[in-house]
Formats: structure tokens, C-alpha cells, sequence
């Protein structure tokens, strides 16, 4: 498996990570063989350094450092909040407007670190986030006749475990796909009628400042084919959206 890369130099490499990919072991699936860092690893023919992590079933970009001390720099971006990362999720029901939604979240059971201490208080957690189209579909889903879904662009601020995934369930606009926190009737729907199986949840653009040459990174992903499919079936104009994703980033990510 050759993981797509979407920019590459002596210092960092960024990947397109596929939805349903591991980015490294992890006591979570321990019966799984393939991980994102390994296949890099082996692509690559060096040892890479992951500076941030997305989840399994998100797809997206993922920035690896090629040394350490490249990796040690990135991650200081990512934790003095540095790096503008923009996300497109489906969600159900209709956004009519975006947001800064600060939201603070309790601290989520953790397969590896275990459960937080109970007496720990709701961490600090932003997303901006904006509705980008709309979408209606003559199905009874639900108690409605029809089913009514937003392509949204948003932005964690913030680093929380499944971020924007607890911030749009609790908006009541959950993601498409999420067995954790979305709709099942939903979920299957998409899956069952759309052929739309994937967490409704993509990394598409990544703007940081390169830590070596000092020089402004702006590096996008493509649509892959199954996003491509799904935008046809609601009738959206994939360059239009992309064009309003692309302005949103600019303006408020």
C-alpha cells in the first residue's frame, strides 16, 4: 500500500491518510498489522516522526517530521496553537450559520491511558466552524418525509480527544458515520443508500510555517473518489464548495 503524499522535503513529508488507518500501534487494535507510520517508514526508506495524530476513521492530512529535532519544533506549533487546520464534515440537519463554539468537554475514557480522574474538570475546547451547502433528500430517515444535511468547514482551536466529533453532537448536528456520537438511522442510511461508508470527517488543509527555511506552508488534499461521489448524488458543485472551504480557511481558521 503506497500512502498518497501530498508535499515532501528533506525535513517533513505530509501524507493523505486513508479513513480506517492507524497512525501508529496502539493497544487499542492490538490485532492490527498496518499503521500509517510503518507504511511511510517503508515508503520512505528512513524513520518519520509523527508531530500530531488524527483519528482511525478520519481521513485527511497527517505532517510527519523526517528527524527529531524537526518533529521537536512542529510539535511546539501544534501546542502553542500555531498551525491552522481545516477540516470539511457532513452532519445531519441544516446549519444555518457558523460559529466560535466554546464548548469545554470532560476528559473521555481513554483505551490506553484508562479512565481520568473523576475529580479532573472539563478541559478548555474551541471549534469554528460554517456551514458551506446544504443538502435534501426525499428519504423518511427519520419522523421527517425528507433528510436534511449541511457540508460544514470547521476548525479546532483546541486539541480535545474527538473534538469535533462531541462539539457537533452536542450542537445536535452530529457526523455522518460516528458510532461514537453520531445518528444510527442515519448512519445507516448512508451507508445502505449512499454508498457512503467513511466517518463524514476529512482533514483537507494545513497552513504552518516550515520550521527550518522559515518559509509559510499552505498544503491542501484532494476529494477522494467516495467524497467526489457523495457531493453528486446531493448535486453540489465540488469546485464552488471548494472555492467557499478554501476562502473560509483564509478568513477565519
Amino acid at each position: 500500500m503506497m500512502l498518497p503524499i501530498c508535499y515532501q522535503d528533506q525535513h517533513l513529508v505530509v501524507i493523505d491518510k486513508p479513513a480506517g488507518l492507524m497512525v501508529h500501534r496502539s493497544k487499542i487494535a492490538s490485532g492490527e498489522r498496518v499503521f500509517a507510520m510503518q507504511l511511510l517508514r517503508d515508503q520512505l526508506g528512513q524513520h518519520v516522526f509523527p508531530v500530531h495524530r488524527l483519528d482511525r476513521p478520519t481521513s485527511g492530512l497527517l505532517l510527519f517530521a523526517l528527524s527529531s529535532d524537526v518533529a521537536r519544533l512542529l510539535t511546539a506549533q501544534f501546542t502553542e496553537r500555531q498551525v491552522k487546520k481545516s477540516y470539511l464534515s457532513i452532519v445531519r440537519g441544516w446549519v444555518q450559520e457558523g460559529a466560535l463554539l466554546d464548548y469545554p468537554l470532560v476528559e473521555e475514557h481513554d483505551p490506553i491511558m484508562g479512565q481520568p480522574r473523576k475529580d479532573k474538570s472539563a478541559q478548555e475546547a474551541v471549534t469554528a466552524y460554517a456551514p458551506l451547502v446544504h443538502g435534501e433528500l426525499p428519504f423518511a430517515v427519520g419522523r421527517y418525509n425528507s433528510a436534511r444535511y449541511s457540508l460544514m468547514s470547521c476548525s479546532p482551536k483546541t486539541g480535545r480527544r474527538h473534538q469535533l466529533r462531541r462539539h457537533f453532537d452536542h450542537l445536535r448536528h452530529p457526523i455522518i458515520n460516528d458510532t461514537t456520537h453520531g445518528d444510527g438511522k442515519h448512519n445507516r442510511f448512508f451507508r445502505e443508500q449512499m454508498a457512503f461508508s467513511e466517518l463524514g470527517l476529512r482533514a483537507w488543509r494545513l497552513s504552518f510555517t516550515h520550521p527550518v527555511t522559515g518559509l509559510a506552508l499552505d498544503i491542501k488534499a484532494q476529494l477522494p473518489v467516495s467524497w467526489l461521489s457523495l457531493f453528486e448524488k446531493f448535486g453540489w458543485d465540488s469546485n464552488a464548495v471548494m472555492a467557499k472551504a478554501d476562502a473560509w480557511h483564509q478568513q477565519e481558521a
